[in-house]
């Protein structure tokens, strides 16, 4: 009888594909999870095996053998198989292309999984003095490292800052030795894993952490304000974890929260923590991912893309700044770290912790309804106290960069007093609009429907939606006039004018263009992190949980920019921002200020967030998204697509409408909306267009789906224009 495997490939289609097993292969074995080499329309392609079986639906003749079965063991486990599986069903997203986007790349590209280095002591090295080297003082760190540990992989090495040349040191020493393969594994005691002592909580931390409960699944969200020891919590609930002997996985936002998260965990535990993020190389990557699928990585602290890292004994799930908008991938497999972690969660029955000092709206309604266990930390921890926040009205203010009087003076007397204060503007380059002051000529990008920034540092135009640059025109290009201006404020500008009104003071930008090298993010922090006075002006990678402890002074530059957003979610945001920028304020010992900037200051949400917080200004909205049936009270998704041709980005969504409405009707219950532009409606030369469908019904809408994605490959007009789906789509 024929061996046929069942294999999900990585093309862009809602099936898998049959395949003839060698003869001599032993199908008693598992080998679901397993990569297999295949050959798929003229390419050779690497799958995933998702089973075997004894019959198929096409003829033996035309089945054609695998090229190679390339692991021994599954190389994706059976919990993220089934994890790949759900996401696949949720997000409508073939299975083949879920499953490659859970492999590092060279497991992708069909190479053998690279094994692991480490290094341990030789038996005269474990009976070294832990001072004994101190004359050597990069030999001492990695013999003491080597003492608290016991092995040393390549990926601690790096975070440890211990160079391979003190290794090898070790080496010709006869005190180290360098082994391949997985290291060995010991069983210690609980203690062995804390290094330093908890922090003694407060009466709200401690009331949170006794209500937590492990061993089983609950959804929590710890909603504590900016500075209210949030993070003292996760570690803590790690270590119950990590002493019953199971791993904890931590997504975070942002690749710069890494290091300041990781080395806080470093002190804490002595576990082997690995991290996982699009900065590492591939073999770093590959290897960390390896660490935590096998059981050697006890921590994983990673970006969106760890949430698909296969984790060999998870017991906790930790989602650090739960609302932010980066835990969304935004093209390809479109998913939702998020409520991807939390399935997951409830799958393995293991509690999953969302915290934030600003939840989501979604996150926030579902502990509403008791969902999920909302947990609250209301006060500052320590010393530290909650900062003042004043508005300042722009009409008819003299303004320097856009900086009022008002806050020229209170970052002068921050400084004066040795403290620091930041500018937060979210634009960087130095203008987002260079114009004609004679014919009103406008540099606009050619390949998109929007205006080109200016920068100045080098000075050229560049397009940020499609990367394009050109060099600044010397004249208007269409009356040839000489008076060329710029419009707007960006972090360039900010820099340069803040250089001049405060000449002795050093300003540190912090944007994707100052911090593009690498290291250079870092290097910012640590000036900061010196104490020394100075001005930070910076976009939102500074408002992400970042412990800035010497600032006291935060300007929001303009916050009418969320006032006036067409999005939905534009008033969510806007709250969101304004909370956690102006929680880098007074986080240690010195009360903190903040400023905020608009030319619209009684509008009545922004009065209510600044005079009674964020939470009633999340129930606000919340009430009026439920008066205009808008999520989280209603499910939406929606289809995009794309062409050179407009009409056939609109004739795609049209037949999208035409096959959902056969399937349900439009009624107050199902709403569609479109084809209609996107916000821009032309990007890199293509137009852009989307249709929204909005049920009262999940089931309903995933039906309808469903139905619409079997249908849809096999129109011709799909096959000549790009489209997507996401689920519970974002503007």
């Amino acid at each position: 009888m024929p061996k046929i495997l069942d294999i999900a490939l990585p093309v862009h289609l809602y099936k898998s594909f049959d395949y003839l097993a060698p003869e001599e292969l032993d199908l008693s074995t598992a080998v679901r999870g397993c990569r297999a080499k295949v050959v798929f329309n003229h390419q050779v392609l690497v799958g995933v095996v998702l089973g075997s079986k004894a019959h198929s639906d096409f003829p033996l003749a035309k089945l054609k053998p695998i090229d190679a079965l390339l692991d021994q063991r599954p190389c994706i486990p059976a919990e993220l198989m089934a994890l790949c599986q759900w996401a696949s069903e949720y997000y409508h997203y073939p299975l083949g292309e879920t499953l490659h986007a859970a492999l590092p790349k060279r497991l992708r590209d069909g190479l053998e999984e690279q094994r692991e280095h480490y290094w341990r002591h030789t038996t005269e090295g474990k009976g070294l003095d832990a001072n004994a080297l101190k004359r050597a003082r990069q030999q001492q760190l990695a013999h003491q490292a080597l003492l608290l540990h016991g092995q040393l992989s390549q990926a601690q090495l790096k975070a440890l800052d211990i160079p391979k040349a003190a290794m090898k040191n070790l080496e010709q020493k006869g005190l180290a030795e360098q082994l391949e393969g997985e290291p060995e594994h010991s069983v210690t005691a609980a203690p062995h894993w804390q290094q330093e002592a908890n922090l003694p909580p407060s009466e709200q931390q401690q009331a949170v952490l006794e209500e937590l409960r492990f061993h089983q699944f609950n959804c929590y969200l710890l909603e504590g304000v900016t500075g209210s020891g949030k993070t003292e919590i996760y570690l803590q609930a790690m270590t119950r974890v990590l002493n019953a002997g199971r791993q904890a996985l931590v997504l975070i936002p942002e690749i710069g929260l890494g290091p300041q998260t990781l080395q806080r965990f470093q002190r804490r535990f002595k576990a082997h923590i690995a991290t996982l993020h699009s900065n590492l190389s591939e073999t770093e990557r590959e290897l960390a991912w390896s660490a935590a699928r096998d059981g050697r990585a006890k921590i994983v602290i990673g970006t969106r893309l760890a949430s698909l890292c296969p984790m060999r004994d998870l017991g906790l799930i930790i989602i650090d700044e739960e609302h932010d908008n980066s835990y969304r991938q935004q093209d390809n497999f479109r998913y939702s770290a998020r409520d991807l972690s939390i399935y997951r969660a409830k799958t393995l029955h293991i509690p999953i912790i969302l915290g934030s000092a600003t939840p989501s709206l979604e996150s926030l309604n579902n502990a509403i309804r008791t969902r999920y266990q909302h947990l609250r930390l209301t006060q500052r921890a320590g010393r530290a106290s909650a900062p003042s926040l004043r508005v300042v009205d722009l009409k008819n203010q003299s303004l320097t960069a856009g900086l009022s009087q008002a806050a020229l003076q209170e970052m002068q007397r921050s400084l004066e007093r040795g403290q620091q204060a930041m500018v937060f503007v979210n634009r960087r380059g130095y203008a987002p609009a260079l114009l004609c002051h004679h014919c009103g000529w406008a540099a606009s990008c050619l390949n998109c429907d929007a205006r080109m920034t200016l920068h100045c540092a080098p000075r050229h135009l560049h397009c940020h939606h499609c990367d394009a640059q050109k060099p600044v025109p010397q004249r208007c290009p269409q009356c040839h006039n000489t008076d060329l201006m710029f419009k707007g404020l960006g972090t360039e500008q900010l820099e340069q004018a803040l250089a001049k009104a405060f000449p002795h003071t050093a300003i540190v930008r912090i944007d994707r263009d100052s911090t593009a090298n690498k290291g250079s993010f870092e290097q910012c922090l640590n000036t900061i992190h010196s104490g020394e006075p100075c001005i930070v002006v910076g976009t939102q990678m500074l408002a992400k949980g970042h412990h800035l402890p010497h600032i006291t002074c935060v300007v929001i530059v303009d916050a009418d920019q969320g006032l006036m957003s067409a999005d939905f979610r534009g008033l969510e945001k806007l709250g969101q921002l304004i909370i956690q920028v102006a929680g880098r304020a007074g986080r240690a010992e010195n009360p903190g200020t903040v400023i905020i900037q608009s030319h619209q200051p009684d509008h009545p949400l922004l009065e209510l967030l600044l005079t009674r917080g964020y939470h009633v200004f999340a129930r606000q909205l919340l009430q009026e998204r439920h008066s205009a049936l808008l999520p989280p009270f209603t499910q939406l998704a929606i289809f995009r697509a794309e062409s050179k041709r407009p009409e056939n980005a609109v004739e795609l969504l049209e037949l999208v409408k035409s096959l959902a409405q056969t399937r349900q009707a439009a009624s107050p219950h199902m709403r569609y909306l479109g084809p209609m532009p996107a916000f821009i409606e032309r990007v890199k030369d293509r137009y852009r267009y989307q249709l929204q469908i909005c049920s009262g019904n999940r089931k309903v809408l995933n039906d309808l789906l469903q139905h619409v994605i079997q249908e849809l490959p096999g129109k011709a007009i799909a096959r000549r224009t790009r489209w997507s789906l996401e689920v519970d789509g974002h503007e």
